[in-house]
This record gives structure tokens, sequence and C-alpha cells, in this order.
């Protein structure tokens, strides 16, 4: 989506605010777990979320699916969909005067998070109901800030993950690990790296902007158009240098991830990357990616950001919601979501808040074999910007990078 688009949706959102979801009723909920359960349990929850990974796809189908099904009698209905899909449905919702929207939460962070606020479309607060929440690393800045954006209760968070480059150790066995040795590593090899145009792309552009910045806390708070001037024009100058030595001489850019490890594995490309750290190690068991795949970030540092679960405000069971967002919380969950050969995806967690016997089974986790540990890129790791400079960049690539003005 561009910042036109955005523009368009958040000034439409915020008349449908004032107007038809201000009349929408929200569903009645109680104030107390016990209640949620009550009302809650032996109900249909329909999720809406991105399932273009097929070992994403299997943690929730063969294991969320029966669990809360076997805990707490709910049906969890899937439906696909993510980003501007979720913020266009409940917008049509809303000016059509519905009074139950056909999802009850979805799978959000960032943009999302900050366009879904804009229309009022968002259930909250209802984290301080849940009992997992006491074991979440609220004190962490890159769980309990979401895009720059506190959650307040809005977001129940879900997993935590840092940009990483994935690259083929026996074709590449010495990585450039800098900006400038990148440059210089394309002149050797033209046609090599680069960069999807969706947001995995985008995020790994914020990182570089961040990383042509003195001092990185420039880009804290709010958006600031005097500091995205400053450092945007050094980005962009970059990647036109770049450009004539990137894949397909940068006369077009692939649609994601995806479509990169398929380019890595045959050789065409040196590179991929992933928002998620632990994602080379299950691409490998998946074999979609080669053994000698390995995964590292740049000096400069990269995002972490983590990911999250909305409610919606016109959500007809916003109990049962609230019960599968609880378990999606738990340390049950987090676990087995953890795991390499099942997601690994990194936990929200704050480990020591645990019983010992889950400390033992989070601590007896297989070790990655091809990702960098947590502990390794933690040094490394970028916060997310206010989701306008997101919306500058996609719109700034476009322009001049692709349209090449």
């Amino acid at each position: 989506m561009n910042k036109i688009q955005i523009v368009i949706f958040v000034l439409i959102g915020l008349t449908i605010g004032c107007s038809s979801n201000s009349n929408r009723e929200v569903a009645e909920v109680p104030d107390s777990w016990e209640s949620v359960l009550t009302t809650g349990n032996n109900t249909t929850v329909r999720l809406m979320m991105w399932q273009g990974d097929p070992f994403i796809n299997a943690y929730i189908q063969e294991y969320v699916k029966p669990r809360v099904k076997e805990l707490y009698g709910i049906n969890l209905e899937l439906s696909s969909g993510q980003g501007n899909m979720i913020v266009s449905m409940l917008m049509n919702e809303m000016e059509a005067g519905k009074d139950e929207s056909a999802i009850d939460m979805m799978w959000i962070n960032g943009e999302t998070f900050y366009q879904l606020k804009q229309i009022d479309a968002l259930y909250g607060p209802f984290t301080d109901l849940m009992p997992n929440a006491e074991f979440v690393d609220w004190n962490n800045p890159f769980i309990a800030m979401d895009f720059q954006q506190p959650i307040e209760g809005y977001e129940s968070p879900w997993g935590n993950v840092q940009l990483t480059i994935i690259y083929d150790s026996l074709l590449t066995p010495e990585p450039p690990v800098t900006i400038d040795a990148l440059e210089v590593y394309l002149q050797n090899h033209p046609g090599t790296f680069t960069i999807p145009n969706e947001f995995t792309g985008m995020t790994l552009l914020k990182s570089w902007l961040i990383a042509f910045a003195d001092d990185p806390s420039v880009f804290e708070g709010s958006f600031s158009e005097e500091v995205y001037n400053a450092y945007a024009p050094q980005l962009w100058d970059y990647i036109k240098r770049i450009k004539p030595n990137m894949w397909q001489r940068g006369n077009t850019f692939p649609d994601g991830p995806a479509t990169m490890h398929k380019l890595l594995s045959n050789g065409e490309l040196h590179f991929s990357m992933s928002n998620n750290d632990g994602e080379v190690d299950n691409k490998v068991l998946q074999g979609l990616l080669p053994e000698t795949s390995r995964a590292y970030v740049f000096e400069s540092g990269t995002i972490q950001n983590s990911h999250y679960m909305g409610i919606v405000k016109g959500s007809g069971n916003i109990s049962g919601a609230m019960v599968v967002a609880n378990f999606l919380m738990s340390p049950e969950a987090q676990y087995e979501k953890m795991k390499p050969a099942v997601w690994g995806d990194g936990t929200v967690l704050d480990i020591s808040k645990l019983t010992p016997e889950w400390q033992e089974k989070f601590a007896s986790i297989p070790n990655r074999k091809y990702a960098p540990p947590r502990t390794t890129i933690n040094q490394y790791a970028l916060m997310e910007l206010a989701p306008e400079y997101m919306i500058r960049i996609f719109e700034d690539f476009r322009t001049e990078i692709i349209e090449g003005k």
C-alpha cells in the first residue's frame, strides 16, 4: 500500500469512526476471567491471519486448533488475510453499519495496528484480564511497544523476531557485514542481491535508514519530517548506486522472501532475508534451503519487533477471542512455537517468571543449527520506527527506485 492509499484509508476511517462505528454496540464483556471463560468456552472464534508459511499453518491447524478445542471447547475458524485487507474489510463493515464483524480477532502489528486504531476498530484494553499476561516480558520495549506505539492492552503479544540476512555459506563463506562491504561485494558479484518489495524489504530499508544516522535515537518517538528528510536521501543514493549490480539490474523486485529463498536455493541469488531470525532453520528442515544456509545481521543493526493478536471491536465473541489470545500467550503454546522444527518464533515471555519446570523446558529447546543465537544478535537489535516511516519508505521506494524518478 502506498502513502496516498493509506492516507485515504485513514481519512475515510476517521469519518466512519465518528459515525457508524461510534454507534456500533460493543458486545458485553465480563469483568473477571472466570466469567470470560463461562462466556467464551464452547463457542466459535473466527481468526484472520496471514497463511503464507506451511510451518505456521501447521502450528495453527495441527496444534492450536485441537488444543483450544480440547481445553475450552472452542472451534477456531481461520480465514486468510493481513494488513490492508483487514483494514479495508473492517472499514467496509463499519460503513455498511454491520452490527457484528465477520471476524473476531486477527494477527497484526505495526502499520495495521496504527490504521486500526485510527478507525477505532480495535477492542480494548483487554490484556489485564488475561492470566497469561503476567508472564509477558512487559519490561522489554521490543514487546511493550509496537512501531513506537504503546500497545496499552489493545494487542496481546504473540511472538518476537529480528530481521536477518540469509546466505549460502558454500557460495559466500564470508558474507558482507556492513553496508559498504555489501556495495563492494555486488561490484564483484553482480546480480546476487535484491530487496523484496514488501514488508520484509521495507524493514531492511528502515534498518539502513537508521544506519545512516549518527545517532539512532533521533528516530525515537513519533514521525519527524525533518529527521526523515535528513537521512532518506542518503538511503536512496546508496540504493541507486548498487541498483545496477542488483538482481535483474534492479529493473524488477521480488514479491517476498519466499521467492528469494528459491532464487538462493538455485544459486541465482547469494542472499535472501527474513523478519524471523529463526526462519533459516525451518526452511532448511522444509527442504526449501540447502543445509549450508546460514543467517546473520549487519553490524549496523537490524530491526527487531513483535507481532500480536488484536480483537475486533465489533466482534460478536470478544470473550472467546480473549480465551484464544490468552492460550497463545501461554507457556505451553509459546514453548511449542519456539521449537525450530515447529516455527522457531521468539517468545514474548519472561522465562524467569515461569515455574522451574517450564524454565527447564524452554532451556531444553533444541538449539538452532543454522540461525545465530538470539544472545548474539540482540546486541544489534534496532527499535521499530513510527508507522509513518514505513509508509514513506514504501512510497519513496516506488518513486525513487522502481520508477527511477
